[in-house]
């Protein structure tokens, strides 16, 4: 139960002490602390009826505690409220904490990679060794650049707010990039062997609402609703009885929600009518695509080759191979995927081109099998070896 409150309501718990105290060093000390007591606490006690508010009204009372007894309680002292009584954590009353926190974390003083990795950090509660392995660098690293985004948030002033309209242009791209990568976390988490956390994604879509919400006619923040609420469509498709993963040809279509692509089809029109589409509306409408029952792969590949105009990556590059595949036959993705660096990603996808084009891909898996990058993509490759 204790992972499981600590999964779910790291990010939220932590945005309400940072909103408190004003000092993530503060805040973030105070959390473990009183997880710590959960752990000594709640197998004697039993669980608390809201234990996201018992985390929260511990780790209060406990830094409030020590600040009292330290310097900084001289400095802190008058801006501390008196405050002991249970917090009531399913009210409205503040509803846009987290979206404060992301758009703190984003504030152009930080580095790209330090905005990323404090972002991961504090509102998703991916820990530092998870976050290394996503950025490939050692841990140390990311424990240094943590530290010092952390201190020049203090040292520089930096607000605890979201700006004001003529200042959120220089942050929002930011703020969107985080809030995807928070979405696909969910799905594709960085650590341990769960497929799904839904918790994630379902509070990347939330931040997503408030921003449309305060943005109304900003395009690109609506295409991002549109496309993480369409890929979460089909959450409960993605995997099997055993937790293993399904590709999207072999989904169970009665699995997806209807109502859900339904919302992000017209949250894609809507977006897609003010002129000029950017990634995540190009992303949303291939998204969108994939929903249909007779799939126009020559569209979708156009799509992605738009795509790879406007925002180039590896992925996108790899996945317009396959588009294109599927549209012109499997030759013309494996000669796209032959001018590409070598990878995991390129070598899982020149399996299945092989395996499509009924050429021997035995090899290929195995090649892509020494590069998987987890265990259940090595299971899902193993799989489709042994298929043949």
């Amino acid at each position: 139960m204790i992972e499981e409150v600590f999964r779910k309501e790291y990010g939220r718990v932590f945005a309400g002490l940072v909103r408190y105290f004003g000092d993530f060093q503060i805040a973030e000390d105070a959390l473990q602390d009183a997880f710590v007591t959960a752990l000594d606490v709640w197998p004697q006690k039993g669980v608390p009826e809201k234990p996201a508010a018992w985390i929260t009204t511990v780790a209060r009372n406990g830094a409030t505690s020590k600040l009292r007894h330290e310097t900084l309680a001289r400095q802190k002292h008058e801006e501390l409220r008196e405050e002991e009584a249970v917090i009531d954590l399913d009210g409205d009353d503040v509803p846009d904490e987290r979206l404060r926190l992301v758009f703190t974390c984003c504030h152009p003083a930080l580095g790209e990679e330090a905005r990323v990795a404090l972002t991961l950090q504090t509102t998703c509660g991916v820990p530092t060794p998870a976050i290394a392995r996503l950025f490939l660098v050692p841990e140390p690293t990311i424990a240094q650049r943590l530290v010092r985004a952390k201190k020049k948030i203090r040292t520089s002033g930096i607000p605890f707010e979201i700006p004001p309209a003529d200042r959120i242009d220089e942050r929002l791209d930011g703020v969107l990039a985080v809030v995807y990568l928070m979405f696909t976390e969910g799905y594709a988490t960085t650590d341990g062997e769960v497929v799904v956390r839904t918790e994630l994604c379902d509070e990347a879509i939330r931040l997503a609402r408030v921003l449309v919400h305060l943005l109304p006619t900003h395009a690109e923040t609506r295409g991002l609703l549109a496309l993480m609420i369409l890929h979460h469509a089909r959450r409960e498709a993605r995997t099997d009885a055993h937790g293993e993963i399904v590709v999207l040809e072999d989904q169970d279509q009665t699995a997806w929600k209807r109502d859900e692509i339904d919302e992000g089809v017209r949250l894609l029109d809507e977006a897609l009518a003010r002129g000029s589409p950017g990634p995540y509306q190009i992303q949303a409408a291939i998204a969108a695509l994939h929903t249909t029952a007779t799939k126009d792969w020559k569209e979708i590949a156009g799509l992605y080759a738009e795509l790879e105009q406007v925002a180039p990556s590896p992925s996108v590059a790899i996945a317009r191979a396959v588009a294109e595949a599927m549209a012109f036959g499997p030759d013309r993705g494996l000669e796209r995927l032959a001018t590409m660096p070598d990878g995991p990603l390129v070598r899982a996808a020149r399996a299945d081109l092989l395996r499509r084009a009924g050429r021997d891909a035995r090899q290929a898996y195995a090649d892509a099998i020494a590069l998987a990058r987890n265990d259940r993509e090595r299971r899902f490759l193993e799989r489709r070896l042994r298929a043949g």
